[in-house]
């Protein structure tokens, strides 16, 4: 007996294995669709009218399609995760109007920050180009002042050697002149004095 119910206990089991795999499955090949541009559509538990309402879908609306279809009906499986049936003619793998919409006033969005971001950055761009302006203008300032100054010093030392110049000519003039004077008036200055000397004697 308790290998009946072992059996009948796995035969379950994989049972259910299966069927959770074939709902996986199933449910990774649903599409993408979206229901079209009506105001509502009923959905039924089946395909066709005869079938119980189940409630309504707002026109736009994201769903998924199972790819099921009978009597002018496609099966798809709603935002509320119910399997329904809907007219084939409502369901499309085009976007709505309402999800084009949000999508283009996302991108309008993004292009605005991105356009906002690109302000930001040109308006630093622009705040380093003056900076970078000022200090050229600084350092242009500067060199001049540093040309005048080298001018000025180059003049200067200019001056200075020819003065140092002039100075040692006049030296050399001044020695040579006193040389001369000592060169006449020294020998005179002797003879003289042997005169003197010869006369004592």
């Amino acid at each position: 007996m308790n290998n009946v119910i072992n059996v009948i206990a796995f035969i379950a089991i994989t049972l259910s294995s299966l069927l959770f795999s074939s709902a996986q499955a199933a449910e990774n090949n649903y599409k993408q669709g979206y229901i079209s541009d009506e105001l509502f559509i009923y959905m039924h538990a089946g395909p066709g009218t005869n079938y119980r309402i189940l409630g309504t879908v707002i026109a736009g609306s994201e769903v998924k399609i199972t790819g099921s279809q009978d009597n002018g009906y496609s099966e798809i499986i709603d935002d509320k995760n119910r399997a329904t049936w809907v007219e084939s003619k409502y369901v499309t793998t085009q976007a709505g109007l309402r999800f084009i919409v949000a999508e283009l006033n996302g991108k309008i969005a993004t292009n605005s920050n991105f356009a906002s971001q690109l302000d930001g950055e040109v308006n630093g761009l622009n705040n380093q180009v003056t900076l970078l302006t000022n200090d050229k203008k600084k350092l242009t300032a500067e060199l001049k002042q540093l040309t005048t100054t080298l001018t000025e010093t180059r003049t200067k030392i200019k001056d200075q050697d020819t003065n140092i110049k002039k100075q040692w000519f006049f030296n050399g003039a001044l020695v040579l002149g006193i040389g001369l004077i000592l060169g006449l008036i020294l020998p005179r200055f002797f003879t003289r004095r042997k005169g003197s000397m010869e006369n004592w004697s």
